[in-house]
């Protein structure tokens, strides 16, 4: 899907075309930056408030000034929602430390950023989350803040190239024996006896936005979720798996290396889950995702 016409940059809305960021921006440099994947549904931010604080959060690890409090933060994207006329999609906001006179790898003692936002026209809720996605295993070769969403996304790249290499959409990341999560969302089991596994929050994983609302659901769904650690050996026993990210939302896996996860398909639990987390972003999931009904 195409970004849309009319992007922020510095405090302006203007056409893309126009956008031009220094290339001794740290952020080109370094990858000295924040980001932020936001989606939106009926023209409305979904879980903006749980963006923003996490983006505040990595700005203050990564020694960047913020340049807004919330409510500037939300005016911004309520502003470029409105000017591009924008219903569904994400929008996709970036903080550097900016650019200065040389490169240097400490820097001034005080950035001045670079702020950056598009919006990007696309359908949330699709087949992926209706049929599933497949994955496949890797090394987990990112650097050791994963806590902090940074553009450091190298390893996360590579990662989507070797599972597109090998037939799948996704890689579940491995290390020292544990599954941290996947390429770019958090990785989920759901266990044969109905429990629901996701890793716990530390520095070796991102504490997702979606993954907080799915907790948020457990009262409402009568889940059981547990947060540790789980091996590649346990997703591949598990009766279901899926991701959560803002941009694929929760997205079922059905398998994985090339193995079925449970019947292939995309699972009771999952659904349940799919379900409430669209009924809470204000989807009509009749219309919607009817599959999530036992509709299809």
């Amino acid at each position: 899907m195409p970004v849309c016409p009319v992007v922020h940059l510095n405090g302006s809305f203007l056409p893309l075309g126009e956008a031009h960021v220094s290339p001794l921006d740290r952020g080109f440099l370094f990858a000295h930056a924040a980001y932020e994947v936001t989606a939106v549904y009926g023209g409305r931010p979904v879980d903006l408030d749980g963006h923003i604080a996490r983006l505040i959060r990595t700005l203050d690890g990564i020694a960047i000034p913020n340049p807004h409090g919330p409510a500037g933060w939300e005016a911004l994207h309520t502003q470029l929602i409105v000017r591009n006329q924008f219903t569904e999609g994400l929008v996709y906001l970036e903080v550097t430390a900016g650019a200065y006179d040389t490169r240097d790898f400490a820097g001034p003692e005080t950035f001045v950023p670079t702020v950056f936002a598009y919006a990007d026209a696309r359908p949330l809720i699709g087949a992926p989350a209706r049929d599933g996605i497949k994955a496949v295993f890797l090394n987990d070769t990112r650097w050791k803040r994963r806590d902090m969403k940074t553009t450091q996304l190298l390893s996360q790249g590579l990662a989507y190239r070797a599972a597109r290499a090998q037939g799948a959409e996704t890689a579940f990341m491995v290390e020292d024996g544990f599954v941290t999560e996947a390429a770019s969302a958090n990785a989920w089991i759901v266990t044969k006896s109905g429990e629901v596994i996701t890793r716990d929050l530390s520095p070796a994983i991102l504490p997702g936005i979606t993954r907080a609302g799915v907790m948020a659901l457990r009262g409402r769904g009568g889940f059981t979720i547990t947060e540790r650690a789980f091996t590649p050996e346990e997703a591949l026993m598990a009766a279901e798996a899926f991701t959560t990210s803002a941009g694929a939302m929760v997205a079922p896996v059905t398998h994985i290396d090339g193995q079925s996860i449970g019947n292939g398909k995309p699972g009771p639990v999952t659904r349940r889950i799919q379900r409430f987390y669209y009924e809470a972003m204000g989807a009509d999931v009749s219309s919607a995702a009817p599959w999530t009904l036992g509709r299809a």
